[in-house]
């Protein structure tokens, strides 16, 4: 459809035997908030990886934006604007939060551009730092940040390369209950300002409180699409995460 940024179609899967995805397929619309749901061992960080191109896909396609991207490497994929970040993303030893939000900052070689940009940058970089409050850690190594702090801060650097969709991994997993809370504020402003979001999730709370729809996967396939509210009514949703006698609500 004209309004779909991200289609995949077919796509499947496979480390040597092991089929991790099969015949996948759904569309994201520009704008939605979406959920990549499953139990473990689903494929949804596969899906992810494949997405981004951090991982090649065994079949099918995916098309963003209305370009071929199957086969791309990843910074093929993300020069197009599709970012992702990581379930335990990885930072650096030396760099400092403050530091890894200012880089890819370009400025002009005149001097006057340069000492005006430079204001204009650290105007910026600020508004980012307090928009994610990392405010009393932005000058210590990113290395030595919580578990949450980093969450936020990988999504702050991959924003600052303006995506068009923002691939999430597991944005929640070890957060503190009140950086979630600051976490769905952030993404709701996101969202709205055009950037389509695309997140893999556990956290029932976290998606009911976000999410447009959501795509459930079991076994590598695709069991439900639907709206949050409706994946405690759907028994394969149901029995794929908790088996048939017990109910949706206890994973929340």
């Amino acid at each position: 459809m004209a309004n779909d940024i991200l289609q995949i179609r077919n796509v499947a899967k496979s480390f040597g035997m092991l089929q991790v995805l099969k015949d996948v397929s759904f569309n994201v619309g520009k704008g939605e908030i979406v959920g990549l749901l499953g139990p473990n061992g689903s494929g949804k960080s596969t899906l992810l990886s494949v997405i981004s191109g951090f991982q090649p896909a065994s079949g099918g396609s995916v098309v963003f934006a209305g370009q071929e991207m199957t086969g791309l490497p990843a910074h093929k994929v993300a020069q197009h604007g599709l970012m992702r970040t990581f379930q335990l993303p990885s930072m650096p030893h030396r760099m400092t939060p403050r530091e890894l939000i200012e880089a890819g900052e370009r400025v002009s070689f005149s001097l006057g551009a340069v000492l005006g940009r430079v204001a204009d940058r650290d105007g910026r970089v600020a508004a980012v730092i307090d928009r994610f409050a990392l405010g009393p850690v932005a000058d210590i190594p990113a290395s030595a940040l919580s578990g949450g702090q980093k969450k936020l801060l990988s999504i702050a650097v991959a924003l600052r390369g303006k995506p068009q969709l923002l691939c999430l991994d597991e944005p929640t997993a070890g957060v503190h209950p009140q950086l979630r809370t600051r976490m769905v504020q952030i993404l709701r402003e996101v969202a709205a300002s055009g950037v389509t979001i695309l997140i893999v999730e556990h956290d029932m709370h976290f998606v009911r409180g976000l999410c447009d729809r959501c795509v459930v996967l079991d076994g590598g396939g695709i069991i439900a699409d639907c709206h949050p509210e409706a994946l405690t009514e759907n028994e394969r949703v149901v029995e794929a995460y908790l088996g048939k006698a017990k109910r949706m609500e206890a994973v929340a």
